[in-house]
């Protein structure tokens, strides 16, 4: 276990991609930072979980989309667990519901840009001095499929925009801090939802999907495999780089056009 004994902090790591991820690095020897906002229960089970694998592990509470709780959950996870050696920003605020630009709040526009962009550049930024001086680090940002390719998303106007500018800043800061042992990489999950967020890939291969080019649906281990490989020692010329673990599937695709509203 190469990475025995660093320290990770996965944000919305209580469910879904971010256990997923979190159990991986953990059986890499990570001891892990489990971050939540709402699902205290669940990041109390998963800590649990984690120490059974033999590292340690504690739960913290924040909203990335908030400066005060930031800066919180990275102190906090400094002063249980020691610097912080992986940052893996898997939190980021999603509407489902599909919406004109011109339909949104002006609060709910800002909440989505803080937890998708700038909150994911203020962690950044407050991790990098403990990287820097033990000139080692990995920095893992998430985006979507095809961001990388700055296409227009209707109804998903605001979303889109805090992650392709986050693409432009995965790839800023890589190249900025290379130098320093620190490698920055965006990974950009298909459309995996629910229950599929915590399946392992032998059990989706159970099932077909017809939508995914591959054949069936993706899981949280084909995302979180993937982190665990960049987080490993040798990984450090794989930096800059926007992956796609999608299976192929193109999630901007043309759809039928909201009808407007009669105003």
């Amino acid at each position: 276990m190469e990475l025995r004994g660093r320290t990770v902090l996965i944000t919305g790591s209580a469910k879904g991609l971010g256990k997923m991820t979190a159990m991986t690095l953990a059986k890499h020897g990570c001891n892990v930072a489990v971050n939540y906002v709402n699902s205290e229960a669940e990041a109390a089970g998963l800590v649990s979980q984690l120490e059974q694998l033999g590292v340690r592990s504690i739960a913290v509470q924040g909203d990335v989309a908030k400066r005060d709780d930031i800066v919180r959950m990275v102190e906090t996870t400094v002063s249980k667990l020691g610097p912080i050696d992986i940052l893996v920003n898997n939190a980021g605020p999603f509407f489902r519901e599909r919406r004109f630009f011109a339909d949104y709040q002006v609060d709910e526009i800002e909440y989505l840009m803080r937890g998708n962009l700038l909150g994911v550049m203020e962690l950044d930024h407050l991790v990098l001095p403990m990287m820097r001086e033990r000139r080692w680090g990995r920095i893992l940002h998430f985006g979507f499929g095809k961001a990388a390719e700055a296409r227009g998303w209707p109804h998903r106007a605001v979303y889109a925009a805090a992650k392709v500018g986050l693409v432009s800043f995965t790839k800023t800061l890589a190249e900025e801090e290379a130098a320093y042992g620190v490698t920055v990489n965006m990974i950009c999950p298909g459309d995996i939802r629910g229950l599929y967020k915590e399946l392992t890939m032998q059990e989706a291969r159970l099932e077909a999907d017809g939508e995914t080019p591959v054949g069936r649906p993706g899981t949280g281990e084909d995302v979180a495999r993937v982190i665990g490989f960049l987080c490993q020692a040798e990984s450090d010329f794989i930096t800059g780089n926007i992956m796609d673990i999608s299976g192929g599937l193109d999630p901007i695709q043309t759809l039928p056009v909201l009808k407007q509203r009669n105003h």
